[in-house]
Parts: C-alpha cells; sequence; structure tokens
C-alpha cells in the first residue's frame, strides 16, 4: 500500500449526469447526485458522521460508472443538504428512513443496493425498520455503525470517543482541533495533503450542534439486522479506529445473511484506502444481490406498523 493516500488530485472530479433538490422526511431538502450508466444496477452512497457525499469520488470516477447507477447525497444537516438546527430533526429513526426512502423515489431507483459508510449505518437500520427491505437488494455496510449507546458506546474506538466531545462544542477552535484529530485516525495511512484539506473542509461545513445532535441517539439495529431477507456485506478495515472491528462481528451475529470482507492494514475508510479492491468487490456484491432479488421480489421484509 503506498504511504500516502491520493485519489489523483491532478484530475478534477467529473461531472455527476443529474443532480437534485430532493424533499426529504419532515420536508428537510437534501442535495443528491446522480452518475454512470443510466441503465445499470443501482447504487446509493450513504455517508458517514459529519461528512458529505464528496467522500465517493473514488467510486463515481472509476470503472463503476461504466456498469452501474450511482446515487450519492448529503444526509439532512450535512454538506449542500439543509441543515436544520433543532435537535428534534435528528433524533426521529424515521424521518432518517425518510430521508432514504425519499432519495430512493425521487432519483428513481428500482431495488438499490445501500452502501452505507459508518454513521450511515443507523440510516440504513432506519430505513429498513420503517420500510422494510423489500425495496433493496442488498446492504454493505462499510465500517458501519448498527449499535449506539450513550455514554458507553460500546464498539466506537478511540478516534471518535477520544474527539466527539470538543466536535461537537459551539467552540470553533476546539470544533478544528477534534475534526483534525478524528480525520487522522479514520485511515491506517495518511491522506494526501489535497484529499485531506478537502475532507477538513467538508467535515467542517457540518454544524456542532449536529453532530452532537446525531450521537445522542440509542440505537440497537440487531432486531433489524435479524429480520433482513437481503445479502449483507460487511467490509471492515482490521485497523478501524473509529468504528472497531467488534461492529462487524456484532451485525454478522445477528444477521443470517451477512458475510464478511475484511480489510488488513486499512481503516476506517476501505472505499478510499483500497479503493480497487473495494470497487471490484462492490461490483460483485451489486450483481449477487441482483441476481438473488430476482428469485426473491416480493418476498422482502415488511415494514414495521
Amino acid at each position: 500500500m503506498a504511504d500516502e493516500l491520493t485519489l489523483d488530485a491532478g484530475r478534477a472530479r467529473p461531472q455527476p449526469i443529474r443532480e437534485y433538490e430532493i424533499r426529504g422526511g419532515g420536508g428537510t431538502t437534501l442535495h443528491a447526485c446522480e452518475w454512470g450508466n443510466p441503465a445499470g444496477a443501482a447504487i446509493i452512497f450513504i455517508h458517514g458522521w459529519s461528512q458529505c457525499e464528496l467522500c465517493w469520488t473514488a467510486q463515481v470516477d472509476s470503472p463503476l460508472a461504466e456498469s452501474f447507477r450511482m446515487v450519492t447525497f448529503d444526509n439532512r444537516g450535512h454538506g449542500m443538504s439543509e441543515k436544520p438546527q433543532e435537535p428534534s430533526r435528528y433524533a426521529d429513526e424515521r424521518l432518517w428512513a425518510d430521508d432514504l426512502a425519499a432519495v430512493i423515489d425521487q432519483t428513481g431507483l428500482d431495488r438499490p443496493v445501500l452502501v452505507a459508510w459508518s454513521y450511515g449505518g443507523f440510516i440504513a437500520t432506519d430505513y429498513v425498520s420503517v420500510h422494510g427491505d423489500a425495496d433493496i437488494a442488498g446492504i454493505d455496510l462499510v465500517g458501519g455503525g448498527v449499535l449506539l449507546q450513550p455514554p458507553s458506546f460500546t464498539h466506537l474506538g478511540p478516534g471518535m470517543l477520544e474527539n466527539a466531545s470538543d466536535a461537537c462544542q459551539p467552540d470553533l477552535a476546539a470544533n478544528i482541533r477534534a475534526i483534525r484529530r478524528f480525520l487522522r485516525a479514520c485511515t491506517a495511512q495518511p491522506l494526501d495533503d489535497e484529499l485531506w484539506t478537502a475532507a477538513l473542509c467538508w467535515n467542517m461545513v457540518v454544524p456542532p450542534a449536529v453532530r452532537g445532535a446525531l450521537i445522542a441517539r440509542e440505537i440497537d439495529g440487531a432486531d433489524v439486522l435479524a429480520s433482513l431477507a437481503v445479502p449483507v456485506l460487511l467490509s471492515h478495515g482490521r485497523e478501524d479506529r473509529i468504528v472497531l472491528p467488534a461492529m462487524a462481528e456484532y451485525a454478522q451475529e445477528h444477521c443470517v445473511t451477512a458475510t464478511f470482507s475484511w480489510y488488513d492494514g486499512v481503516g476506517h475508510m476501505p472505499f478510499v484506502e483500497d479503493a480497487a479492491r473495494f470497487n471490484d468487490e462492490l461490483a460483485a456484491f451489486v450483481e449477487q444481490a441482483n441476481d438473488s432479488a430476482k428469485g426473491a421480489r416480493g418476498r422482502g421484509t415488511a415494514a414495521r406498523t
């Protein structure tokens, strides 16, 4: 593995095929982008805590674009999406579930595979809890969170726990120091200067109150994982210091459809740290999930009433 991780900083990011302003849960406006082959199998990418859709550049600007229809979007409170300040706008699982459902519906995705990184794992389980899994083909949990238990924060690592408090305070200097430390903890090898600086910028766009509201929730996705009929891939770095490998093991314990893909020498961002392998495995997983879905249409998990 290279000593410094880069996304070819000399090449500009491609332009999306289409951009969307989507009305999500409770009327919150979400920014989304479409990429790739309009006729291809669908993938939707869900980013993590304090991130944005720009983190998926190594996927949308890759051979995946030749075969798949891909949608990236900014979660509520992040990136170019609306950023309500009230904690209540982040506390309800139905709002998160309806956000994802709205992106799927308003971009016209047909049974997408959910690629859920970090906090995106909670959003994926929120979605299945409310809407069931009949309209998705599978889930790739990428360093994905499925258990959030403040104040102990079981299965979260020091890269998160040692920085979250300062990142959530109304103190800009403390925020900057905390996010810098957090980003350094996200990868086993350092990001190159341009990519690291871009990541720092998109993290700092997120208001600290939003960061705090996200981690104030209590979530246990065990029942949702146990209910899944669709395949689940657990893509997790062995050196992850943000969401510990124990989180993936917890998910596998409760999900009979789950399989592991461990990344040795990789931290919390396998889609950047080993992008070529990640993209190849994602392509194979999407094909497998869609093959499985052909024989299972109409047999998805029922939505909770």
